[in-house]
């Protein structure tokens, strides 16, 4: 059974690949994190081929919901997602929650719609 990815883009590598680590405690292993982070050179900042690559790695069948922690993580994403055929879907969630949201939902086999509203909803979510 194909499960939805998740994307992470962030403006830092170690923030991306963090998260990622973080989900894979929390999600079955079959639920594939892909982090987009920094840029080609190392340097913190966005990098739209590397958004592109994580997507295609993410993309099992089931869709792919993408997670950003800044402003312009959010925009170099939008810019990806025009160029690409309908599919993936940008969620507007916190980074870290959301993500941790949308891989627990994501290992149960949920559908993309699904996913996508778990991550929103951590939103809502009160700390303490």
């Amino acid at each position: 059974m194909a499960l939805v990815g998740i994307v992470l883009v962030s403006h830092s590598g170690k923030l991306a690949e963090g998260v990622r680590d973080l989900l894979r405690q929390v999600a079955t292993e079959e639920v594939r994190v892909e982090p987009a982070g920094g840029t080609a050179s190392g340097e913190l900042g966005t990098d739209a081929a590397a958004i592109e690559a994580a997507i295609g790695r993410a993309d099992t069948g089931a869709g792919v919901v993408v997670l950003a922690d800044l402003g312009s993580a959010v925009l170099t994403t939008r810019a990806v997602l025009a160029d690409l055929a309908a599919g993936p879907v940008l969620v507007d969630a916190p980074f870290v929650e959301g993500a941790v949201a949308a891989a627990v939902l994501a290992s149960t086999g949920a559908d993309l719609a699904t996913v996508a509203d778990a991550a929103r909803e951590a939103r809502d979510e009160p700390k303490f």
